[in-house]
């Protein structure tokens, strides 16, 4: 999918997984973001990307915090170049890695 985001951090807040991912936009996206036809572009192939691999992250969720995904939101801001995705799972998992 492209190169990946300069630093990423996740949080685990009761039944969600959130994860800041900073640094996503490309060269070629930060020259895009100039306009407002080219931030809604970059939202919506953004969108389409994650939606194709949700599978896959949802798995590895569930592989990494024992429970089992339910729902998945996510929003770029192409302004700064920061992407938060937000899981919600099947239990309380933030006592599991105190």
């Amino acid at each position: 999918m492209g190169r990946g985001p300069k630093e990423v951090r996740a949080f685990l807040i009761q039944d969600m997984v959130l994860v800041r991912l900073k640094g996503v936009l490309t060269p070629a996206e930060q020259q895009l973001a100039k306009s407002q036809e080219g931030k809604l572009l970059i939202k919506q192939v953004r969108i389409r990307l994650l939606e194709d691999a949700k599978v896959l992250l949802e798995q590895i969720i569930a592989d990494i915090t024992g429970a089992r995904a339910i729902s998945m939101h996510t929003d770029i801001s192409t302004s700064v170049g920061e992407r938060v995705i937000i899981f919600t799972v099947s239990e309380n998992i933030e006592d599991k890695f105190a």
